[in-house]
């Protein structure tokens, strides 16, 4: 039918302030994570307004008279000007040229605005210069607003904001939450098809702030983020039993952590890029202890190794090897002085030179630094707190999603 408008929605919800702040639902975060129902219950509580509004107004030939009589006459004044003026051919040629130049740049810059002169000189000549004339009757395109009955209908127009809606995407994922401008923005869960999902903060479409992220073998992350990837403090368990609590950067290992196996072996230091590098502590699952130095995922440096037969070395090492000066210690007290290449004693010196009892003292200094590296336990624990009070209001405004969606809100 001629003049019928257009449906269109517009999927978009209410920013947040700030990228770690709590969003709008935030009020919700006493209800409990095991008690689902009971956001069901408060959520059917919440009466929002059906009704659409018509806006917007497209472009009419009567808006367009005065941009295009601009032109027009800078055209006429251009040929009375050659028409009048006594000037040779060659000249007359040469300012052709430039008000052609002129002429195709204006073009080029304004390429929109003259197809739609252009469609809307053929309507008028195809005879509806009545409806261009008046601009009444043209289709007009109409935006879905969810809301509440406060505020006034300009305001309500000019919010392009819907709180909750559903998104699905072609590879089978899909998103529940809050929008904004068309991106995921605020609390909302994320579903990968098959795989996993994610609960907790968004910001332009990323994960961004506190949350849950779970994989579908049984690995869980729970902890900061920053432009989609783990940063700040969190703690990551996988499905085989590590885990690994502390510090991240850009998705990986980085400042001070704690990664427990699940073979019994246990490590407590710094960490660069996703592997051991700096000062560390380390418990293997033989009974082994090693305090001190680490570079590259190796034993590297200074340090103390403690074997559980009772033997202890003491000096430097170089990629999990004795390399260096260094004092080795039987448990029946007898010692070994000297140079190590390779893990082999390769000059003895007794009593020990002053390379070796250096050696030692730096190497006991590097494992008491590794033993008493500042905790982030604490840490931590806050971020995992603040991480399953995120991913509460994300499976909040998921609820909101589909009940908006069943009462065709979004």
């Amino acid at each position: 039918m001629e003049g019928q408008a257009k449906f269109t929605r517009t999927r978009s919800s209410l920013l947040r302030s700030a990228p770690t702040g709590r969003s709008s639902i935030h009020s919700l975060s006493s209800i409990a994570e095991a008690d689902p129902e009971a956001a069901t219950a408060f959520l059917s509580n919440d009466h929002r307004k059906k009704p659409y509004k018509r806006v917007g107004s497209g472009p009419c030939l009567f808006r367009l008279v005065p941009a295009l009589a601009i032109p027009l006459l800078t055209l006429f004044i251009f040929f009375s000007y050659f028409k009048n003026c006594e000037i040779s051919g060659s000249e007359k040629f040469l300012f052709s040229l430039i008000f052609m130049a002129v002429a195709l740049f204006f073009a080029c810059k304004n390429e929109s605005f003259f197809r739609k002169a252009i469609s809307l000189l053929k309507e008028f000549y195809n005879g509806n210069a009545k409806k261009l004339w008046f601009c009444k009757d043209r289709p007009k395109s109409v935006q879905w607003f969810i809301g509440g009955d406060s505020g006034s209908k300009r305001e309500k127009l000019l919010s392009k904001a819907v709180k909750e809606g559903l998104e699905f995407y072609g590879n089978g994922d899909f998103y529940e939450g809050e929008f904004h401008e068309g991106k995921c923005n605020g609390s909302g869960v994320y579903t990968y098809y098959g795989n996993g999902r994610y609960e907790g903060d968004w910001v332009e479409g990323k994960y961004d702030g506190y949350g849950i992220e779970s994989w579908r073998k049984g690995s869980k992350y729970r902890g900061q983020y920053r432009q989609g990837l783990r940063h700040g403090y969190g703690v990551y368990r996988f499905y085989t039993g590590d885990t690994y609590s502390g510090e991240w950067f850009n998705g990986q290992y980085h400042g001070v952590g704690v990664q427990t196996c699940k073979d019994g072996s246990c490590y407590v230091g710094e960490f660069k890029g996703g592997v051991k590098h700096g000062l560390g502590y380390y418990h293997f699952r033989n009974g082994d202890r090693y305090a001190g130095e680490y570079f590259g995922d190796k034993i590297h440096g200074f340090g103390v190794y403690h074997f559980a037969n009772g033997h202890c070395y003491e000096g430097s090492w170089h990629e999990g090897r004795k390399q260096g000066y260094g004092t080795y210690t039987f448990r029946n007290g007898q010692t070994k002085n000297g140079k190590w290449d390779y893990g082999n004693l390769k000059t003895q010196s007794t009593p020990p030179e002053d390379s070796v009892l250096r050696a030692v003292q730096s190497a006991r200094k590097a494992a008491d630094n590794a033993i008493r590296l500042w905790q982030v336990d604490n840490l931590v624990d806050h971020a995992v707190i603040a991480a399953k009070r995120a991913a509460t209001a994300a499976r909040v405004a998921a609820v909101k999603a589909i009940q908006n969606s069943m009462d065709g809100k979004s």
